[in-house]
Order: C-alpha cells, then structure tokens, then sequence
C-alpha cells in the first residue's frame, strides 16, 4: 500500500489564507469534476442533487483508486459563481445566478476512472446528475482570496472590501467569483461558517 496522498497538506498554500489580510498568489491549473446549474442554492433541489452527485462519484473514485493500492484525501465543496452581466449579480437576484459547482481531485484521476465512477455510483442510485458531470482543468492563474468567517448571506461587505483592494493594487477582475468551503454548513453555526473567497485577476490596461 502506497502511502496516503494528502491534498489538503500538498496544497496548503492555496486553502490556507488569513482572515485579516489578502493574499495575492498564482493558482496553478487544477483538476476538478463540475456540474454546472441555475438558481437560489438555498432552494434548489438541483443545487442539492449536484452536490450529492459530486460528493458520490468522489468517493467512488477514492475507493477504487484505494482498492488498487492508491490512497487519497477527498477534497471538500468549491464553487464558482456568477452572471452573465456582473454588474446584476447581487443576494437580490440569487434566483438568477449561474454556479458550477465542484470538488477538486487528484492529477492521476482521467475520464476513464470517471466513468467507472459513473457506472457504480448511478447502478446505487446515488449519483442524480452524473450524465452532467464533467473532468475539467481550472486555470485560474493570478487570484486575490481570503478566509471569510460568518454567514454566507453576510459575504457582500468581505467581497467589496477584496474588489476595492483589486482596483487599489492596479488589477482588474477576470474570471468567476470562487467560493471554497472549509466548514460542513450542516454542522457549523453559519455565524462560524469558514469560506475562502477567491477572485482571478489581471493587470489592469
């Protein structure tokens, strides 16, 4: 048996920000399996079917992978954010906001794993959406991000505070707002809820 290859610790640079200062650091392309959706997440039942199919395929994944000798870390939720006008997107309008929900695995996991994944986790019934899901390489690159602590309903002040600082540093926004969380929302008080925020950038024209 291999030894236990421990995401959390081989990227801790890029999960482990303060919650008092921004950091600005490269992201390197990192490989994740994406349902992409529509709507309030609060409400959703296909917010809440992706994630149960996401969380189910990444298990599946790890015990097949463990079986061969290959053990691993199962990362926690991440998502990206947005609308197709950014300027509209605000808490107001969570009806209309486009997400791609997603959870990061390991570099050697290919579409062929995936799809034995597929078969296994809907053969139990546990995987709604996998005919969406999908292996795909973020290349986020240059990004600004913080650990938020508190409610996600009370992010929108953290956020200005991270997209003023943006424009103060010379950058402009690029790419998705990305939202990693580290707590289990269903355990946590949301007032304790620990989420990174995380915005690509580029250098202002």
């Amino acid at each position: 048996m291999t030894d236990k290859l421990d995401l959390r610790k081989q990227l801790k640079v890029y999960y482990s920000p303060s919650a008092k200062t921004f950091q600005v650091l490269e992201i390197p392309p990192l490989q994740y399996l994406m349902i992409d959706g529509r709507g309030d997440p609060a409400i959703s039942q296909q917010y809440q079917d992706a994630l149960q199919t996401l969380y189910s395929l990444s298990y599946t994944l790890k015990f097949i992978l463990k079986a061969q000798g290959k053990d691993y870390t199962v990362m926690g939720l991440e998502g990206l954010w947005w609308m197709p006008d950014m300027r509209e997107f605000s808490l107001e309008r969570r009806a209309d906001w486009e997400w791609t929900s997603m959870i990061l695995q390991p570099d050697f996991i290919t579409p062929e794993l995936l799809d034995e994944a597929v078969r296994q986790a809907s053969a139990r019934g546990k995987a709604p959406l996998a005919d969406r899901v999908r292996l795909e390489t973020l290349a986020e690159g240059l990004c600004v991000q913080i650990l938020y602590i508190g409610a996600y309903a009370d992010e929108a002040p953290t956020i200005a505070r991270m997209h003023a600082f943006i424009a103060d540093k010379g950058y402009s926004l690029t790419g998705k707002h990305h939202e990693i969380y580290m707590s289990d929302a269903r355990k946590v008080p949301p007032e304790k809820n620990r989420t990174i925020l995380r915005q690509p950038v580029c250098t202002a024209v």
